[in-house]
């Protein structure tokens, strides 16, 4: 989908990804983090996760490059408005390289095309400190050319994040969100190698 389709999904409010709170998996991820980490929020959409990762007393900067998301997220979020950006992932200028400690995961992923995964994972790798971690919920089924949601299989995922990151935690959220009948998230933490 284009920016300006994102856009107006939000302006109408048809997110039906969106469940209007943080996740229990990262209310628990949360409560195991070492102080003030530095958390990067990619295509943050309304960007709940903000309010329970700057309560534990961590930076975050989320980031969407559709302004209906930002304007979305922006009225949310009240006081942490500023965390929010309008810009491109993918931009190779927008965000500081190895300046994170976590990159947050949820309904990103699945919302890119296939194609763009690669980069996608490239770019995590890019923005993560040495020994910074890769969380969140994952999107697995059958394949969906009519997407998004584009769910990986579950058999992809080594391929994609194993030769960079080493998989610390997986496990089903057992969640009713059933973006796609078939579909279901697993609760995912990929670790990047430490400092040599």
């Amino acid at each position: 989908m284009k920016r300006e389709e994102w856009t107006q999904r939000y302006r109408e409010g048809r997110t039906g990804w969106d469940i209007g709170k943080s996740p229990l998996e990262l209310e628990a991820f949360i409560a195991t983090l070492p102080p003030a980490q530095c958390v990067l929020i990619p295509g943050c959409g309304r960007a709940h996760e903000v309010i329970a990762f700057r309560g534990a007393g961590h930076s975050v900067i989320a980031v969407d490059y559709a302004e209906g998301a930002v304007e979305a997220a922006r009225r949310n979020l009240g006081d942490h408005a500023e965390c929010v950006h309008l810009a491109d992932f993918f931009d190779e200028t927008a965000l500081p390289a190895a300046a994170f400690d976590i990159c947050y995961e949820r309904t990103f992923l699945c919302a890119i095309p296939v194609d763009r995964r690669l980069d996608y994972v490239r770019r995590i790798e890019a923005l993560l400190r040495p020994g910074g971690r890769l969380a969140g919920l994952f999107l697995y089924g059958a394949p969906e050319p009519d997407g998004p949601p584009f769910p990986l299989l579950e058999h992809e995922r080594e391929a994609l994040l194993g030769a960079r990151f080493s998989l610390i935690e997986s496990r089903s959220t057992g969640s009713d969100f059933k973006p796609l009948p078939e579909a279901h998230e697993f609760w995912e933490v990929w670790q990047m190698p430490g400092p040599s």
